[in-house]
């Protein structure tokens, strides 16, 4: 790697720390953009190039994976939905059913007993949101009974 592409990682880094850290306040691709010292168009290309998926996409991503942690320890859809940041019921219920592959009712009302059993950074990353069929509708349950 070159000086500068290490350089462009850092930026881009800075970029998706604060979105991991700020998911539940309004962010937007400028926002974003502006802590990663590069344009709107060229952020987007290049975090979509580096991380396999765009900014908001990576932001609506880990605002489902906190939502499913909260609706594990029984919080309603709709306060979920707002705790996370998400502003509209509608688009989050699509969004968490298009993600996690369920609708947010069923997952918040289905046993959660192993998951509940694992430490929780072991339950984190064992139940984080994949965005492929395959590993959705297969690994995801397989980890769930396990």
């Amino acid at each position: 790697m070159t000086p500068q592409e290490i350089e462009t990682l850092t930026y881009l880094r800075r970029a998706r720390d604060l979105i991991d850290r700020e998911y539940a306040k309004p962010l937007d691709v400028p926002t974003m953009a502006a802590k990663a010292l590069m344009s709107p168009a060229h952020f987007s290309r290049r975090f979509r190039a580096a991380y396999g998926e765009t900014p908001y996409t990576y932001l609506m991503t880990r605002r489902i994976e906190r939502a499913m942690a909260l609706l594990r320890e029984g919080a309603s859809v709709t306060d979920a939905c707002m705790t996370v940041g998400c502003t509209s019921l509608g688009s989050f219920s699509s969004r968490f059913a298009e993600i996690v592959g369920e609708s947010a009712s069923s997952y918040r009302n289905r046993e959660h007993h192993a998951v509940n059993a694992m430490p929780a950074c072991v339950a984190k990353s064992h139940t984080r949101p994949a965005r492929n069929a395959s590993s959705r509708n297969g690994e995801a349950v397989a980890r769930e009974a396990a």
